[in-house]
């Protein structure tokens, strides 16, 4: 369903994440390594939870034959 009218907040927060990555020349790597600093100098107890395992879907279709 389209908006009728414009999210301020979110257009804020894109605002915001432009402007970081802007910085960084929209290297995402260069991103990463930032948001990764300011996490360990946040003084924040931040959470990790373990890789959950990948399952492929895979999508078999079988041909009907009349």
């Amino acid at each position: 369903m389209p908006m009728t009218h414009p999210d301020h907040v979110i257009a804020e927060v894109q605002a915001i994440r432009d402007r970081h990555a802007a910085r960084f020349d929209y290297d995402v790597k260069a991103i990463f390594r930032d948001i990764r600093s300011l996490q360990k100098t946040s003084g924040r107890e931040l959470v990790r939870y373990p890789a959950r395992a990948f399952v492929a879907e895979t999508t078999d279709v079988q041909e009907s034959t009349t």
